[in-house]
């Protein structure tokens, strides 16, 4: 009974010694995983620390945009003021003085070669010319009645002269008296004399028809001069007088047509241009100067010019020559007096080190560029540039190709200071621009 008491407390004991050690087992594990835990968060904090050192120091650098100096064959442009021509522009002048009586044309319209633009009241013309035309008719009446008159004439002086060959055998045969020769002889004279003078009666009445014929001539043309046509194919502009205004040929243009397919683009350039272009302007085959048209909102128009001519002579007074080029322009879209740069490749430059525009500074006519070497640290290079090429800048001096220089951030600059640099980026196509300075 003791005994069995006993090993029933020894059995209690021992389960609450096991329970003890559960415990403690229990506890140690939770601190070996909270060390496990906090060496982790220790490590990846120190990780971090140390990886962001760099960036700290990374980010401090100023950043700027680079490109790179390039060297290729660029072609050199030259570029013109010019104005838009007429090939052909025709003045509509009245010949003769009278009244507009119409006007027959829509202004601004095309116009065909003939078609009547205006009427001049053609009452007093054709009054002088039925005038003309009747003492025409006159005249040659006067001719066949001078011709009928020199008939009788010589049919008289016939008769007169075989009266006097008849008298003079007779009177020396003393057959006949001599006041019948005397007589016989002088009708032959008197005949004669009406003959000469029906001839030229005759010839006066021919000069009187030539006249008459040229007064007829005369007033036809100035008929016809009563219809002002369009002398050309072309497109007719505004009317300078209207209906019911006094014209004569002392009087200004009544309106202007205009050939407008091609059109003519007039622009000057410089005698020291002019001989440099010397192989493009004279050659016939396909290294004729090409010409491109800048409109004056900027657009280049779709169609290519060719050189057409250079004016006779250099003007002395500006040392410059006139030329024209000449355009196609369907549907006359194009118009004289029309503002228009006109743009053409004059020669091509080998091997040309280029960079942007935004890369070069001026400072009181000279210029620079901030140049980042391998190591990160600028240098600040002065340049001596030259043509521009589209957006950017033909470098003669002070640059080698594939170096690396500033386009954006270059502010507050200062030579040997370390940049943190990143490729430009590179904006829209920008429209063609001229290499002249």
């Amino acid at each position: 009974m003791t005994r069995a008491v006993k090993s029933g407390g020894q059995c209690l004991t021992d389960k609450g010694n096991n329970k003890m050690e559960l415990k403690h087992v229990l506890k140690l594990k939770h601190v070996v995983w909270a060390s496990i835990a906090l060496i982790t968060v220790i490590l990846t904090m120190t990780v971090a620390h140390l990886g962001a050192k760099p960036a700290v120091k990374a980010s401090s650098l100023p950043t700027v945009e680079v490109a790179q100096v390039e060297q290729k064959d660029i072609p050199i442009y030259g570029e013109w003021i010019g104005t838009l021509e007429g090939l052909v522009n025709a003045d509509v002048k009245a010949q003769v003085s009278g009244y507009l009586l119409t006007q027959n044309y829509k202004e601004g319209s095309f116009v065909n070669k003939g078609q009547l633009l205006f009427q001049i009241d053609p009452r007093p013309f054709q009054a002088v010319l039925d005038q003309a035309e009747g003492q025409l008719a006159q005249a040659k009446a006067q001719v066949t009645q001078g011709e009928a008159q020199l008939a009788n004439a010589e049919a008289d002086q016939v008769k007169s002269q075989l009266d006097l060959d008849k008298y003079v055998p007779l009177a020396k045969a003393e057959a006949a008296s001599q006041q019948d020769l005397d007589n016989a002889t002088q009708t032959n004279v008197a005949n004669k004399a009406r003959v000469l003078a029906a001839r030229a009666a005759i010839e006066v009445a021919k000069a009187q028809i030539q006249a008459a014929q040229a007064a007829v001539e005369t007033a036809k043309i100035n008929m016809a001069f009563t219809r002002l046509v369009s002398p050309i194919d072309g497109i007719a502009g505004v009317a300078q007088l209207q209906v019911g205004a006094l014209v004569n040929s002392g009087s200004g243009p009544v309106t202007t047509v205009s050939t407008l397919d091609p059109i003519k683009d007039y622009f000057t350039i410089s005698e020291q241009e002019y001989l440099g272009m010397q192989k493009q302007l004279s050659s016939s085959d396909g290294q004729r100067l090409k010409l491109q048209l800048i409109l004056s909102d900027g657009t280049a128009y779709p169609h290519e010019g060719t050189f057409y001519f250079a004016d006779r002579a250099v003007d002395q007074s500006t040392g410059a020559i006139r030329l024209a080029g000449l355009f196609p322009n369907p549907g006359n879209a194009l118009r004289p007096g029309q503002y228009g740069k006109v743009r053409a490749v004059v020669r091509i430059q080998r091997g040309a080190l280029l960079v942007p525009q935004p890369a070069v500074t001026e400072v009181q006519g000279s210029y620079q560029v901030d140049v980042v070497g391998e190591d990160g640290r600028v240098a600040i290079r002065p340049v001596k540039v030259g043509m521009q090429s589209g957006t950017t800048w033909v470098v003669q001096d002070g640059l080698r190709a594939g170096e690396s220089v500033v386009v954006a951030g270059q502010q507050n600059l200062s030579p040997g200071m370390q940049v943190q640099s990143q490729p430009a980026v590179a904006g829209p196509t920008p429209k063609p621009e001229s290499n002249q300075n």
